[in-house]
């Protein structure tokens, strides 16, 4: 990794990816034992050679350490709070005071030059249920030209990460019935049906809400409410 870090959250991201952030780069995991903040979050791309997994992202100007938590967000965004190095809440004198701010972290995937490259999910709509081992049919819209074997859905159960720990993190790679890639058809000039199998079992899917994407090229649409 090339920066050091404790305390530091990591979350899956919908398209494969992996975020560190938060952190600091000296001291112990605990209480008001870090020190010098780590104020730039790190991408890991682990499709890329190595050496060039890790990638630097703009930095922020308030340290997270003991307690920050990160959450995903429907659109992609990353909810980021809650840095207490310390026993009670102190906003004041102690050198890393009770900080109650929040900030959103945006990936690359959400820069404005991937706009003509999002899909949108048309349906299934929001808060539909599935069960398991079944077609999914999703139909979205996206570049009136793509390539195919390019499209790939994924499944998210939102985590909640803290003490660098993500309780209940999950991604799946959603595949047709014999395990390749989705099957796409075109509907129409930018309409699409994108063909996969729910998991068949609650040990890869435990019952809950996921948020479910359409991913081209690494930039995924955004995400919509199902339940299993």
């Amino acid at each position: 990794m090339s920066l050091a870090r404790v305390m530091g959250d990591m979350m899956l991201l919908p398209n494969g990816n992996v975020l560190i952030i938060n952190g600091a780069s000296a001291g112990t995991v605990g209480w008001d034992l870090d020190r010098n903040p780590v104020l730039t979050p790190l991408i890991y791309r682990s499709n890329n050679v190595t050496g060039l997994r890790f990638e630097a992202q703009n930095s922020t100007s308030i340290p997270q350490i003991y307690h920050s938590t990160t959450i995903l967000l429907h659109d992609g965004r990353i909810l980021v709070s809650g840095s207490n190095p310390l026993a009670y809440y102190n906003f004041t004198v102690v050198l890393f005071p009770t900080d109650s701010t929040m900030e959103t972290f945006l990936p690359d995937y959400l820069d404005l030059h991937f706009v003509s490259v999002r899909a949108k999910i048309l349906s299934p709509t929001s808060h539909s249920q599935i069960g398991y081992g079944q077609p999914l049919v999703i139909n979205f819209t996206g570049q009136s030209i793509i390539n195919r074997g390019f499209i790939t859905v994924t499944m998210v159960a939102p985590p909640f990460t803290t003490h660098s720990f993500s309780t209940n993190q999950r991604l799946l790679v959603l595949t047709n019935r014999i395990g390749i890639n989705a099957n796409v058809t075109p509907l129409g000039r930018s309409n699409y049906q994108v063909r996969v199998m729910t998991r068949g079992s609650n040990l890869f899917s435990p019952p809950e809400l996921y948020l479910l994407f359409v991913v081209y090229r690494g930039v995924h649409s955004q995400g919509i409410s199902i339940q299993i």
